[in-house]
């Protein structure tokens, strides 16, 4: 991978595509392992974590697009996590996760381009916004893949349909064929190191031997504990 410049030029915006923690409606496949309380409580605290992350980040102005009430308490709790007025809630709109990433990007309040982000990833930091940042100076976009075959970053300078068109979501084939789409496309991309994310329960354990404090939701509401 060549070299990036120290800092980025422009300010680069962060979209953080997130479900409401309803009971029930979030982190399913951990459940039966959690519970339905257990588990919304989980993704109440990764929705927290990767708020607070991308403000500490500073690379740009930072939007919560909420799939669900966006008035949920947990959403807005999320505005007291950092400086007044530092952090944007809109709604995500309707269709499939390529479709809520394009509007995140399209309709992104920084021109020099945004990066898409969840919040299931614990391993994602400030320091791999910043360096995806970097890499949105000289790019068309970047990513970071995760183990299972997507990805848990996008960015993109302009937003372009055609980036998430064919995609078969959730399967381990999303990096490729987006790798395939913007090839065709004539883009110049960045990847950055695999990453992880929490979505079936053998993630369960990593995520606790990673952030101890978590330990106390994951034990409490653990089903048969």
């Amino acid at each position: 991978m060549p070299p990036v410049n120290p800092e980025p030029s422009a300010p680069v915006g962060v979209a953080i595509l997130a479900r409401s923690p309803v009971p029930g409606q979030v982190k399913t496949r951990l459940i039966p392992l959690l519970g339905d309380e257990g588990a919304a409580s989980l993704q109440a605290w990764m929705l927290q974590r990767t708020v607070v992350m991308a403000l500490e980040a500073d690379v740009g102005p930072v939007t919560l697009w909420c799939e669900g009430d966006s008035g949920h308490r947990d959403f807005i709790r999320c505005r007291e996590l950092g400086p007044l007025n530092t952090l944007n809630i809109r709604s995500q709109v309707a269709g499939d996760l390529g479709q809520r990433m394009l509007a995140a990007v399209r309709e992104s309040p920084a021109a020099a381009g945004t990066l898409v982000i969840g919040t299931d990833c614990p391993a994602l930091n400030a320091a791999h916004l910043r360096e995806a940042a970097r890499y949105m100076q000289d790019h068309d976009a970047v990513f970071i893949p995760v183990e299972d075959g997507g990805y848990v970053l996008i960015g993109m300078k302009t937003p372009s349909a055609r980036a998430f068109a064919g995609i078969d979501w959730g399967s381990p084939q999303v990096m490729a064929q987006t790798r395939q789409c913007l090839a065709a496309m004539g883009w110049r991309w960045a990847e950055l190191a695999k990453l992880w994310d929490v979505d079936r329960p053998e993630d369960v354990e990593r995520l606790a031997a990673m952030f101890p404090e978590v330990g106390e939701i994951l034990g409490r509401n653990q089903v048969g504990a």
